[in-house]
């Protein structure tokens, strides 16, 4: 198996091109440390969405979001916003008070708080005020490069992704990556890696990444070798499976041979997620309490009863986590069939959007700073 060529960021050079998505209350410091940790230090990780409203505003939630691990190198943060001017003092901030060593903005989330706004994956259609936002990130940028992730369109009937594209290019974006999807498709259905593949022919001046439906490593590979993309960019495949990192710079480096965890080893990665999550929030309950929504990721197709998965819904501390989870039969082998899709998978859905968006692709009036969510999330 050969491996993949790096992924060059600017001057950060990604090796093997992998990238973890960023993801809203998931992709915060504790996760980030642990995917890192298995894959030991290789590929690129990116803050989960930070509002650039809030950012400017200095919102305590917000300061707190962007904190990176000394270790973390480079330091990626993605950044959400609808209006061009606070899009440019947030990076502004960012590059002046050196809080970050690369830029994401986020234009593919499809969830309602965002899209009614304009932002997310509704906002390429507006083509003017992609290109205002991204004049603007680039230009306050300076030496930090600047890429964006994107979704193929808001439904079939407003496909936007190669028009953006070309705006990317054209202002100075150093990499695009494409969720095969529309925002109406949320996570459902199958993601279309022929966009991908249409989108590298459409901008042969930068790299390319692909998103969706990457469960595995052979999925990772084989969606490069499918499309022609430069990296790849995984997110739900990873929830409760950080060590997928591990599967991934294997695969994308061609030397073989994947994790398959016992329950014992998995219980004991739960116990150290929740152990950062405590230490990064600082205070262990809340950090047991955050890592709730981990669980039945974590334990997807294991053995554990309807019982014991409600009362590990409901730990507030560490020692009755570690408690609970020796109960179980840790001697159990890695599930067949838990290598599949995880996470949200609701299709078909109607995307809400301002008052009279979809009437004309370049009116983007009535579109302001207001429009900017107070904060982060998404």
């Amino acid at each position: 198996m050969t491996a993949f060529s790096p992924l060059s960021i600017g001057p950060h050079l990604v090796q093997p091109p992998v990238v973890l998505a960023p993801m809203a209350g998931i992709t915060n410091a504790p996760f980030r440390t642990l995917c890192r940790e298995f894959s030991g230090g290789k590929g690129l990780f990116v803050s989960e969405m930070i509002t650039t409203r809030a950012l400017v505003e200095r919102n305590e939630k917000t300061m707190q979001l962007i904190r990176f691990d000394a270790t973390e190198q480079p330091r990626s943060i993605q950044l959400y916003g609808v209006d061009p001017v606070t899009v440019g003092k947030a990076v502004r901030m960012i590059v002046d008070e050196d809080l970050a060593d690369h830029i994401d903005l986020n234009f593919g989330c499809p969830v309602p708080k965002v899209t009614r706004k304009g932002g997310g994956s509704a906002l390429p259609y507006k083509r003017p005020l992609l290109r205002a936002i991204l004049h603007e990130a680039v230009t306050n940028a300076g030496d930090l490069p600047v890429t964006m992730k994107m979704r193929k369109g808001i439904d079939d009937d407003h496909i936007t992704y190669l028009d953006a594209g070309r705006i990317a290019v054209e202002e100075g974006v150093t990499a695009i990556a494409l969720h095969g999807r529309t925002a109406a498709q949320h996570y459902g259905g199958t993601a279309d890696w022929d966009a991908i593949a249409r989108l590298k022919e459409h901008v042969p001046e930068i790299p390319v990444l692909g998103n969706g439906d990457i469960w595995s490593a052979d999925d990772a590979v084989r969606m490069m070798r499918e499309t022609g993309c430069d990296g790849v960019v995984v997110g739900r495949g990873c929830l409760g499976r950080p060590w997928l990192f591990a599967d991934l710079v294997a695969g994308l480096e061609g030397t073989g041979g994947y994790r398959t965890p016992g329950l014992r080893e998995v219980a004991d990665v739960m116990v150290r997620h929740a152990t950062l999550l405590g230490e990064w929030i600082g205070d262990e309950s809340r950090g047991v309490i955050d890592f709730r929504k981990h669980v039945a990721w974590y334990l997807k197709g294991f053995s554990v009863g309807s019982e014991m998965r409600k009362r590990l819904a409901v730990t507030s501390s560490l020692d009755e986590l570690r408690a609970q989870l020796s109960e179980l039969d840790l001697d159990q082998p890695w599930p067949a069939g838990a290598d599949g899709p995880r996470g949200r998978t609701s299709g078909n859905n109607r995307v809400v959007l301002p008052d009279g968006w979809l009437k004309d692709p370049y009116d983007c009036a009535g579109v302001s700073e207001d429009a900017e969510l107070d904060t982060s999330g998404g």
